[in-house]
């Protein structure tokens, strides 16, 4: 059952949302999470009560129904978080691409504007001619203080998490890996309780640890969601997915996210024994989902529901009673709002929006009724999501490592997420769904004009007759790339 929250289009609070006091700058903390799917959240419905905390935040604060990441793999996402641009704007259109250094970053922008700025967990931005662990200064766009490491699953595991501080020296932190970096956050907010600062937490759960291909939750907390939930698309595609998964998985990724959701409560209840709560802005998102390798041979990289939308909620000035905000937004609109936030100016050339004018009921009327998300990585594939539609493109033969674009796409997907929010059936190509499907592709045409300054030809796909449905398959380009669900792998 969904927890309630206030909805937009309700009449707004008395005075808005919540401002910060007059003359006082906000301090500002961004909590991000890894790989966690938007439904494992309360508020939206999901009936394990993993994250208490992260509800509380949503109905005091302002959730974001429909928050779309601009690209399903790590590095890209969070080179959108911390630049207000797509990934193929900075560079950074898959993993193991630096952040460029020439181009205005949300600690750039904070420290000029005198706030101190910090970063704690794991950055994924420095490049693959980088370690895995230390981060030269020069990579680390622009944060003074640094806790960190760059390929955290890999420097670490649940009970030994080892980051880097600003010398690059190893620092080994103690108890299960998410307290650890929480614990260290607390630090970090009550050292800097008497002056401004951005803090940005970036937590490696949920995402798996790589080398064991395990979701490892504190003890005890995987027996507690042992068949607790199961999630319609992995119901109906897990079983005959390769690898079997969410089966195996949910119940440690359910219990890393409760542990998340616990520790962000400490860090909350620091600030209020601080006396700074009522003045701290503080966002909580994750970089992209996962759908446990039922949409290909891993788990992300798709532009299906489960890889691109994201918990989205926003507390503090400017955002508390903010209720329910219903439309599609971007996370690449986090740097722009958090600077509005602060009062700070926003640079030029950046992509993304502030989400405040959608606080309290408002509205943005310049804002898109879409979003655009780029797909790396798996496939160059491009998508657009509205309120109900769902558009794919991918790039026949392109290079998914090496192209960051194409000439050249073919439609491949199509779903009407109001009847059908988890994407089990693919409308595209059916004639009773062709002028949907045009105006969709004009909508994303629209998108690459103008965000990569391409105009790409897309081919529409197959007709196929009105009531025929496309059974679910394997997308193309990955080893099981034709096959059905129950068969076997092609060599």
């Amino acid at each position: 059952m969904s927890v309630p929250v206030p909805h937009s289009e309700s009449p707004a609070p008395a005075g808005g949302a919540a401002a910060s006091p007059a003359g006082v700058p906000p301090q500002v903390i961004v909590i991000l999470t890894d790989q966690q799917r938007w439904d494992t959240a309360g508020v939206h419905g999901n009936p394990a009560g993993v994250t208490p905390e992260f509800d509380r935040i949503a109905r005091e604060g302002t959730l974001f129904e429909q928050a779309i990441t601009p690209n399903p793999v790590c590095a890209p996402a969070r080179s959108a978080l911390q630049t207000g641009r797509f990934p193929t704007a900075t560079g950074v259109f898959r993993n193991g691409l630096p952040l460029p250094r020439d181009i205005p970053t949300l600690a750039g922008e904070f420290t000029a504007a005198g706030y101190a700025t910090g970063y704690i967990g794991k950055w994924h931005l420095a490049g693959e001619d980088q370690p895995d662990g230390a981060v030269t200064p020069g990579r680390r766009g622009g944060y003074g203080s640094w806790l960190a490491s760059d390929r955290l699953e890999f420097t670490s595991d649940a009970y030994r998490t080892v980051v880097y501080d600003e010398g690059g020296d190893a620092v080994r932190l103690p108890g299960y890996r998410s307290d650890a970096l929480i614990d260290a956050a607390i630090r970090f907010v009550a050292d800097h309780h008497d002056r401004p600062y951005l803090l940005f937490l970036s937590l490696l759960e949920p995402h798996h640890q790589n080398p064991t291909d395990d979701y490892p939750a504190p003890t005890g907390y995987r027996e507690r969601y042992e068949g607790a939930w199961l999630p319609p698309d992995l119901a109906a595609l897990a079983p005959d997915a390769p690898q079997g998964g969410a089966h195996r998985h949910l119940a440690g990724y359910l219990g890393q996210i409760k542990r998340v959701d616990e520790g962000v409560g400490r860090l909350r209840d620091a600030l209020r024994s601080i006396g700074t709560e009522e003045n701290t802005v503080l966002a909580w998102t994750a970089d992209h989902g996962s759908h446990f390798r039922t949409r290909n041979s891993e788990y992300k990289r798709s532009a299906h529901e489960a890889s691109v939308h994201v918990p989205l909620a926003f507390t503090g000035p400017g955002f508390s009673g903010g209720g329910l905000v219903s439309r599609p937004v971007g996370t690449v609109d986090l740097m722009p709002t958090l600077l509005a936030a602060a009062g700070l100016p926003v640079p030029d050339g950046l992509h993304g929006r502030s989400l405040l004018p959608l606080t309290g009921g408002g509205r943005d009327p310049g804002r898109p009724g879409s979003v655009f998300v780029q797909i790396s990585e798996d496939r160059v594939g491009r998508a657009v999501r509205t309120s109900r539609w769902k558009y794919v493109v991918d790039a026949p033969g392109a290079d998914a490592w090496n192209d960051p674009g194409a000439d050249l796409y073919t439609e491949t997907e199509l779903y009407d997420l109001a009847a059908d929010p988890y994407e089990l059936d693919n409308l595209t190509g059916l004639d009773s769904h062709r002028e949907v499907a045009d105006e969709l592709r004009r909508e994303l045409l629209g998108w690459l004009e103008r965000i990569e300054n391409a105009k790409p030809e897309i081919e529409r796909a197959a007709a196929r007759p009105s009531g025929q449905r496309r059974a679910e398959s394997f997308p193309a380009g990955s080893p099981w790339e034709g096959v059905r669900f129950g068969h076997r792998p092609r060599p």
